[in-house]
């Protein structure tokens, strides 16, 4: 399992980056939208010294043409340095680019997969993950798990090296559920890990040890 966190926001991955087994930070346009008018590149460099060199980074290309894509593409990898996945949404154009830029030695998220033909479009042409989007898809009624189960079905019968990076969650058990089947990796907002501790029972259980022991020995460490 590969737990990666969604954001560019410098505190969030400051402290989530030293609580998780952190896989990667990943994000798309929107989630640099809300950093305001930051310098995008030079984000991604903080980025990189925070959570050191081994976990990767997703950035996504904007471009909505082949010819964009590959040249948003070579702009990513010169300016982002090392252990960078370029997000391609699986369009048209971005499975054309997918195919072009593998050729190419690039590592590649094929990303905006709502339907498994895509996912499956994705894994032929060669795409390192395939994200698709759990919760955007549930709110068009299309079922999430058999999506992502029928993509693990068909990396098994393939003896593919693509991986399923599943995203757009609203709650832990949508994580939970994408594991279930057979997502070998998931990105969340720090609000989606922050929810997964805010059990009252959880809290409650430390309290009543630590209290117990300190009942006993008149201290609060071993």
């Amino acid at each position: 399992m590969e737990f990666m966190l969604d954001t560019l926001n410098i505190e969030e991955i400051r402290k989530w980056s030293q609580i998780l087994p952190l896989a990667g930070v990943t994000s798309n346009p929107t989630i640099a939208k809300k950093e305001g008018e930051i310098d995008f590149f030079e984000r991604i460099k903080t980025v990189r010294e925070m959570i050191g060199p081994v976990p990767s980074i997703h950035v996504q290309v904007v471009a909505k043409d082949y010819e964009g894509i590959i040249k948003d593409a070579e702009k990513i990898r010169i300016n982002c340095g090392e252990n960078i996945y370029i997000k391609v949404p699986v369009t048209e154009a971005g499975l054309a680019a997918i195919k072009t830029l593998k050729e190419d030695g690039y590592k590649i998220t094929a990303t905006a997969i709502y339907t498994t033909f895509q996912g499956l479009l994705a894994i032929q042409a060669g795409a390192d993950y395939l994200a698709p989007y759990y919760n955007r898809m549930e709110n068009l009624n299309i079922d999430s798990d058999v999506v992502i189960g029928q993509l693990a079905d068909a990396i098994a019968v393939e003896g593919s090296s693509s991986k399923i990076l599943a995203a757009s969650f609203k709650n832990v058990g949508q994580v939970n559920q994408a594991f279930a089947n057979g997502a070998q990796a998931i990105t969340a907002g720090a609000d989606v890990f922050e929810s997964a501790f805010a059990m009252p029972s959880i809290s409650k259980a430390v309290d009543d040890f630590a209290a117990d022991w300190s009942f006993i020995h008149g201290q609060k460490y071993i």
